[in-house]
């Protein structure tokens, strides 16, 4: 394996670098790989290491590599495919659901959920916190915010603590007729919390799923879904006509 030099490229040099790395990863790696460490690689492509660091950010954020705590950067598996809602709509907790609701609190949520959800600032809201797990990974976690007057039922013998708490104030929603969702996708970096509960580096790329379900004329729950990007594909609908994932030509060997 010899010494590649970079040339001077009208493109910057980060992401040239990349491309001669995926080239790398499709031809000298396979799935689960490490790769040498930064300060070897920065000599063989001779780059800086802060360019080899942008490179590999990018490549982590494609789904390319995986960076995991105490092991080192290695060739991420093809990602696994999603499913973010369907053309049915339904409340979290309806049959089929496929998260799994881990605990429930009620506490003053953060000043931009209360202003989707349209209560005061310092109202308490119900805080569901479920984790999704797919092909035996944790791929998502979630936080469900639920006002009170969706679940005006809900009465502390129905939702005692923990898990069983979660699972209460899901039952209780689903008494409101939904009349439709509203939700969207947008990029984003992984908090320490989710870092941690996705097994990632603080700061990883994530992909960042909102949800606005809607019944009497409001917000009467709102879903942040927190995915690794690196592993993940998202689809939407019964037909999975929007994907989002890497050239699936484009596998490590």
């Amino acid at each position: 394996m010899g010494t590649t030099q970079l040339e001077s490229v009208p493109e910057p040099k980060y992401w040239h670098l990349k491309t001669v790395l995926t080239e790398a990863l499709d031809s000298e790696f396979s799935v689960g790989e490490i790769l040498p460490n930064e300060r070897d690689l920065a000599a063989r492509f001779g780059v800086a290491r802060a360019t080899l660091r942008q490179a590999l950010e990018q490549l982590e954020l494609e789904g390319r590599l995986q960076r995991r705590r105490g092991v080192g950067t290695t060739v991420a598996p093809p990602r696994v495919g999603v499913a973010v809602g369907t053309e049915q709509h339904a409340w979290p907790g309806a049959a089929g659901d496929a998260w799994q609701p881990v605990d429930s609190d009620l506490a003053t949520p953060p000043a931009a959920v209360a202003a989707a959800l349209e209560t005061g600032t310092d109202e308490p809201v119900h805080t569901v916190r479920r984790t999704r797990m797919s092909h035996g990974q944790q791929v998502a976690t979630e936080l469900l915010y639920i006002p009170a007057a969706s679940v005006p039922g809900l009465t502390a013998i129905d939702a005692p603590s923990g898990a069983a708490r979660a699972r209460a104030v899901l039952r209780e929603l689903q008494h409101l007729p939904l009349e439709g969702e509203e939700r969207a996708v947008e990029l984003g970096s992984a908090r320490a919390d989710d870092a941690k509960e996705l097994d990632r580096l603080p700061g990883s790329p994530v992909l960042v799923v909102t949800t606005r379900f809607l019944a009497q004329g409001r917000t009467a729950a709102l879903s942040v879904a927190t995915y690794r990007a690196d592993t993940c594909r998202l689809t939407f609908g019964e037909s999975a006509g929007v994907e989002i994932h890497h050239d699936p030509g484009r596998r490590a060997s």
